[in-house]
């Protein structure tokens, strides 16, 4: 737990938008190796998110959208005397963006019957809105912990 991976130090901006959280996307987008494809998705979604929003740049778009969609506080699990409690606790700000990111492509991929970088502008509009299935999950997580709040002592 805790340990750093490379990508954090040598990860490099994305070509288009200079950007690293976009470069982290793509690189969570991309499946097989294939890189190439991912930064068309993604960029593709981008030219589709500037036709929805044509006042805004999209990467500003795209860094809202995450940023709306990071959960705050989060439930774990913790044993004690023999019983496991739900324990709402901090999220830390790399796992925050991690899981935005994860919930995001997770929404993207369980749709069907679209090309993918419709659904991910869809679900990065829906996000950047505060709606969606991202946020939808989001809020879930939310409500959890702020249900557990009774086991917050537990937190040590």
């Amino acid at each position: 737990m805790g340990r750093i991976t490379a990508s954090r130090e040598t990860l490099k901006p994305d070509p288009r938008y200079k950007s690293i959280l976009a470069s982290k996307f793509i690189n969570y987008l991309m499946q097989d190796g294939k890189k190439t494809t991912a930064q068309e998705v993604f960029y593709n979604a981008m030219d589709e998110l500037k036709k929805r929003v044509p006042d805004e740049e999209p990467i500003d778009v795209f860094t809202q959208a995450v940023e709306n969609i990071k959960p705050h506080i989060e439930v774990r699990s913790k044993r004690v005397g023999g019983a496991a409690y739900q324990v709402p606790m901090q999220v830390n700000r790399t796992r925050q963006q991690a899981l935005a990111i994860r919930w995001i492509l997770m929404a993207v991929r369980e749709k069907k019957g679209r090309p993918a970088h419709l659904k991910l502008a869809d679900e990065l509009f829906a996000g950047y809105n505060r709606e969606g299935t991202a946020y939808t999950r989001r809020e879930n997580v939310h409500r959890m912990a702020d249900a557990n709040r009774a086991f917050a002592h537990f937190a040590w």
